[in-house]
């Protein structure tokens, strides 16, 4: 899966900051250091299913990120540290 770009919406960015203290360049870094992503649930709409990228920020952050992709974009839903279970998940990568 080739992430190119990242679609952002404002909405999504302040409760990144607000609610889970995560800024948006942790995300972007997150897919820049190969990340385990797998299937979370088939979308609302065609093409348009949900992922979760686990991964770590250059900061060395764990960070579970969900997402969509649309046309090798990814549209950024959530992103929030990661529970223990991801941790352990990730660390089997």
């Amino acid at each position: 899966m080739k992430i190119e770009n990242f679609i952002w919406l404002q909405d999504i960015i302040d409760k990144l900051a607000f609610k889970h203290h995560v800024e948006a360049i942790e995300v972007e870094e997150v897919f820049d250091n190969r990340p385990r992503i797998r299937f979370v649930q088939k979308g609302n709409r065609k093409g348009e299913d949900v992922y979760m990228a686990l991964g770590r920020s250059a900061a060395g952050r764990y960070l579970a990120v969900i997402f969509i992709i649309k046309k090798n974009n990814a549209l950024i839903l959530s992103a929030r540290d990661m529970a223990t279970k991801e941790r352990k998940q990730y660390g089997r990568k």
